[in-house]
């Protein structure tokens, strides 16, 4: 059997004003991908696969409608050099906003199927965090989302997608999909599988399943950061058995609906100011301060300063802070060299709407590279080791600290701009605080401007009724 695998994966708040161009990604391209550890995976089942190309990027702003078109060009190409072909894999997020675009991955999706025609079966994985449409889904015949948030069943979901796409092939079977929109959109932060009602309510998805009827129960916390009409929560059940698929995409659809009121947020929030607060006369160690509004994972633009100017106006000592996407910054951190002193205009190079922060700073260490995207500085200012990077990059990881010469483990308070911690950070998190700051990934979502929304949705409104209806793929 012949498949073939490609995929545009990223997340995009429409509110970001920095657009996501060609540099922000990393691009696998043919036999390639077979030798990366995101898609290795493959060599384990016994298909033939044809790798095209895979975009991948950080959460950011929108995409620049040039590299889209050109990477959709390159990607249906690369299909019709293909033919014939059994099935097609796509590895997606589900969030991507491209310039022009309300449904970028319905666009995409459906361009692959009008490209293989009607008997090629297409599979697809998605972030819990994605959006789904009726474009989407007319296109598909097998679906699976991650049922974790913070994301550590990322290579899982894409087996179970690639497994039912070999296991449909191998046995004759044709599978649909289905899907029960939800009027809901919350932030990831507020429904992490790591506290309740989520992990109970996720839990549930595989008890659904029915081998036999139902290959795999999949739910869409949806995207909020999209203003766009496809922005939802929404049950999504791939199987061959359609009554069973009813049944199961209703319950969810309902149970999510009728715990809607208990999600919150499952650290302790606050103004920067608590947060700083809190943190500074904590006891135990290291404190974790989330900088939520600015969270580059969740699409934030990663360059404010607000924490930063509290903390120095606090005298806040022993702090690790990682990190502000400054390349001005950083450049003049290089330029100063190890030991130098250097006065820095430190943040709003990206979202001019914020404002820096004026202060002299010693220069601690410098990342060897030869990429001058890739630079990243760590420069001390007071009680304060700060890094700079020259791009929009996350801290999730302890090796991202380490390899700047610094411990998160042995810092009085912690830094990073995030909303929930990484499975690394959470655990050291003593206490764990999330400072509901300012930032286009704004945790206040009722206050966002939605101009796309076409019915009522929680939380934005509160007083309407909701009945789940099943809707069924064109394929069906």
């Amino acid at each position: 059997m012949r498949i073939a695998v490609a995929g545009l994966h990223t997340e995009c708040s429409t509110y970001n004003p920095v657009l996501a161009r060609e540099a922000d990604f990393r691009v696998l391209r043919g036999p390639a991908m077979l030798k990366d550890a995101y898609f290795d995976f493959l060599t384990h089942f016994p298909a033939e696969f044809i790798t095209v190309l895979h975009a991948r990027a950080i959460a950011g702003g929108p995409v620049e409608r040039g590299i889209y078109d050109r990477w959709k060009a390159e990607i249906l190409d690369g299909i019709k050099a293909a033919l014939p072909l059994d099935g097609v894999y796509l590895a997606m997020h589900g969030a991507m906003f491209v310039e022009g675009l309300l449904d970028a991955e319905g666009d995409f999706i459906s361009a692959v199927r009008a490209v293989v025609g009607a008997d090629v079966l297409i599979a697809a994985s998605y972030d819990l965090h994605g959006n789904v449409s009726q474009q989407i889904v007319d296109a598909l015949d097998i679906f699976s989302t991650y049922r974790t948030a913070p994301h550590i069943d990322v290579p899982d979901t894409m087996r179970r997608a690639v497994t039912m796409l070999v296991r449909a092939l191998r046995s004759g079977q044709r599978p649909v999909v289905a899907w029960a929109p939800v009027p809901v959109l919350l932030p990831g932060e507020r429904t992490s599988t790591q506290d309740e009602p989520a992990r109970s309510f996720y839990t549930q998805l595989q008890a659904v399943e029915d081998p036999t009827g139902i290959w795999d129960a999949s739910f869409q916390v949806g995207y909020v950061w999209a203003d766009e009409p496809r922005a939802t929560a929404c049950a999504v059940v791939t199987g061959t058995d359609r009554a069973a698929m009813t049944e199961a995409a209703r319950y969810l659809a309902q149970d999510y609906w009728d715990i809607r009121e208990q999600f919150v947020f499952g650290t302790k929030v606050g103004s920067i100011a608590e947060c700083v607060d809190w943190a500074m006369a904590a006891e135990t160690g290291p404190a974790a301060l989330a900088e939520s509004g600015d969270n580059p994972t969740g699409g934030g633009v990663g360059d404010r300063a607000e924490v930063l100017a509290e903390l120095i106006a606090r005298g806040a000592q022993g702090v690790v802070f990682a990190g502000i996407a400054d390349k001005p910054a950083t450049d003049a951190a290089y330029a100063a060299g190890v030991g130098g002193m250097v006065d820095l205009s430190i943040g709003a190079t990206l979202d001019t709407s914020s404002k820096p922060v004026e202060a002299q700073a010693e220069v601690l260490f410098l990342l060897e590279t030869e990429e001058a995207r890739l630079r990243e500085a760590v420069v001390r200012i007071g009680g304060i080791d700060l890094v700079l990077t020259a791009r929009r990059r996350p801290f999730h990881n302890i090796p991202d600290f380490t390899r700047l010469g610094l411990d998160p483990r042995s810092a009085k308070i912690v830094v990073v701009k995030s909303g929930y911690l990484s499975p690394d950070l959470g655990p050291i998190a003593n206490p764990s605080l999330m400072a509901l700051s300012p930032g286009v990934v704004d945790q206040f979502v009722e206050r966002l401007q939605r101009r796309h929304k076409s019915a009522p949705q929680y939380p934005f409104d509160k007083d309407f009724a909701f009945v789940p209806q099943v809707k069924w793929s064109a394929r069906a």
